[in-house]
């Protein structure tokens, strides 16, 4: 781990020159500020990511169907996180990232906390709304100050470590979630969920550096003034590999979003006996008990596949940045047998072993594909191309993914007449088949990836 986050000790050449570039900051500094985005990253996803958890109580209580939940985790949030991402990042390009990512925090944060007072679906949709406008302004920023503090050499590793951000939010999000939904309700654990955001607002604002200014007068080559959108995107048409890894992550992103807000539900629809029994074992209730159970598996083993993934692609890509896109590639196709035995097999114990491979194998992208994402442009396209392949992830992914599976959980349960138990278990498997499309598409940006290469 500690790879991820150690920058040489003095400046690399310039950009352009050995394919390297400077590092503005000492290794210490670079350190501390590599894990304090981390942090706010974490608190990111686990503002967006405690809803999952809470789902079925919220579906209980405010008498929400499936598509419901899907629409108020998925497309709500998406589209304004998604559509903001751009003109944020622009933003980004010629303002001061950190004092925008603190900003994003505390807006995020304070949203989050509102969730709590939501009265009915309406007012929880606006509120969720709030939380994605806050969180446009965190990862396109912080993507482009990542790949400013290190040497390309380690790019990939670097954002593989921020990236681990996902599952280890994800993690505590479940798991403060369901413990304290169970103990206080699901208003209490949105309450909770926004404190952490406002500490780590504070830190962005008044401890991250910008180095843009250090890194002008180091580097030789890099473009005086940001582009264009225009002459971004005009940039990106020609470069195949970026789209292909874009589209690749979207049905990455489309499987693991469908998922993650049904995965309790499957649990508590199909196995409700067994896990009434294994949450009184550990002394709590149901919901308790799988947060407890599907933050440790995916937050702990997709940490460890998120950061896996980047340092496969770093060791491997250095004498062939083809192997960038091996790893995904065969994961994507290897996840789908994996995932289909885990909510097919009869032992509810048994199946939530088997997610811990999934959610292994389901974050070896994460780095392979931000890094390669910031590879393909020059460094002042960087903040906008983070942007846009966040915008097709983001809205192919989180968008259209819960809400996907959402409508296909219902037309299984009702227009199919199979019941909600196995109408759910049908809509996540149907989601899984999506890996196929994937593999091809990682597996072209691996043709292309080499010559397309530029900083």
């Amino acid at each position: 781990m500690t790879e991820a986050v150690n920058p040489g000790v003095g400046p690399a050449a310039a950009p352009g020159t050995d394919g390297s570039q400077a590092t503005p900051f000492s290794r210490g500094y670079t350190r501390y500020a590599m894990w304090l985005l981390l942090g706010i990253y974490v608190v990111n996803f686990l503002d967006r990511q405690v809803i999952n958890i809470l789902a079925e109580p919220i579906k209980n209580d405010l008498g929400l169907a499936d598509w419901q939940l899907g629409l108020m985790s998925g497309l709500a949030f998406a589209v304004f996180y998604t559509f903001l991402g751009i003109p944020i990042a622009r933003l980004a390009e010629r303002k001061n990232r950190p004092y925008i990512i603190g900003t994003a925090v505390a807006a995020w944060s304070g949203f989050t906390a509102l969730c709590a007072t939501a009265g009915n679906f309406w007012q929880l949709i606006l509120f969720r709304i709030g939380v994605g406008v806050g969180e446009a302004g965190c990862t396109p920023p912080a993507h482009s100050l990542i790949v400013d503090y290190m040497p390309r050499e380690k790019r990939a590793s670097a954002l593989a470590f921020y990236s681990m951000g996902t599952p280890i939010g994800g993690l505590l999000g479940l798991v403060m979630g369901g413990l304290v939904a169970d103990a206080y309700g699901w208003r209490a654990a949105f309450l909770v969920a926004g404190v952490p955001g406002l500490l780590f607002a504070g830190l962005a604002f008044f401890t991250l550096k910008e180095p843009r200014k250090i890194m002008a007068l180091h580097a030789a080559g890099v473009a005086a003034a940001s582009a264009t959108f225009g002459q971004t995107m005009a940039y990106l048409t020609k470069r195949r590999t970026f789209w292909f890894i874009a589209f690749a992550a979207a049905i990455k992103a489309f499987i693991g979003y469908g998922h993650a807000p049904f995965t309790a539900s499957f649990f508590l629809r199909n196995h409700t006996a067994e896990i009434a029994g294994l949450a009184e074992g550990f002394g709590l209730k149901s919901i308790g008990f799988l947060g407890l159970a599907l933050g440790l598996i995916s937050g702990t083993a997709g940490a460890i596949g998120s950061w896996t993934g980047g340092w496969i692609a770093d060791k491997y890509g250095k004498a062939d940045l083809r192997a960038y896109m091996v790893a995904p590639a065969i994961a994507s196709l290897v996840t789908i047998p994996v995932y289909v035995i885990a909510v097919t097999i009869d032992s509810a114990a048994i199946a939530l072993l088997i997610l811990s491979i999934n959610a292994f194998l389901g974050t070896l992208w994460y780095g392979p594909v931000y890094g390669t994402g910031q590879s393909v442009v020059p460094p002042h396209m960087r903040a906008t191309a983070s942007a846009i392949l966040l915008f097709i992830i983001n809205l192919i992914g989180l968008g259209l993914g819960p809400l996907g599976v959402g409508l296909l959980s219902d037309w299984f349960n009702k227009g199919l007449g199979m019941g909600p138990a196995q109408g759910v278990r049908w809509a996540l498997i149907s989601a899984s088949m999506f890996g196929v499309v994937a593999f091809a598409c990682f597996w072209a940006a691996r043709k292309t990836i080499r010559e397309e290469t530029v900083s």
